[in-house]
């Protein structure tokens, strides 16, 4: 091997993502690091920035408490084991909405839902 070679360390790839992937989804719902703090009742600005700027990586546990809080990402895709992207908020009031009925308009939501065509992106674009 070469001195010019460039090595990557794998770990702090995967933790620069990670971090990443919580700021982009902070962004997106346009919160400041003290509101999202303050949404999970248990970690402070300067933990979060930590996680955002890749100097501390979260683990399971912080990340079910970030996804909750931010109420638009999984845990899994915020510690990117999972591609699928954060919900807009079309989804998150759909999903609201599926919450907020009972059993049997669960029921008739869910056989709707096996009616409709399947389509081949991931995410149908707006008009």
């Amino acid at each position: 091997m070469s001195d010019t070679a460039v090595t990557i360390d794998p770990i702090a790839d995967l933790t620069q993502r990670i971090g990443n992937r919580l700021r982009e989804a902070r962004h997106d719902q346009q919160l400041s690091l003290s509101e999202l703090a303050e949404r999970t009742g248990c970690y402070s600005k300067s933990r979060i920035s930590n996680y955002e700027q890749g100097l501390r990586r979260m683990g399971l546990e912080e990340s079910m408490v970030l996804a909750a809080a931010l109420g638009t990402v999984s845990p899994t895709w915020l510690l990117c084991l999972d591609d699928n992207p954060a919900l807009d908020q079309d989804e998150v009031a759909l999903i609201a909405r599926y919450r907020a009925t009972d059993d049997d308009s669960r029921v008739r939501l869910r056989e709707l839902a096996q009616t409709l065509p399947a389509v081949k992106s991931k995410r149908a674009k707006k008009p």
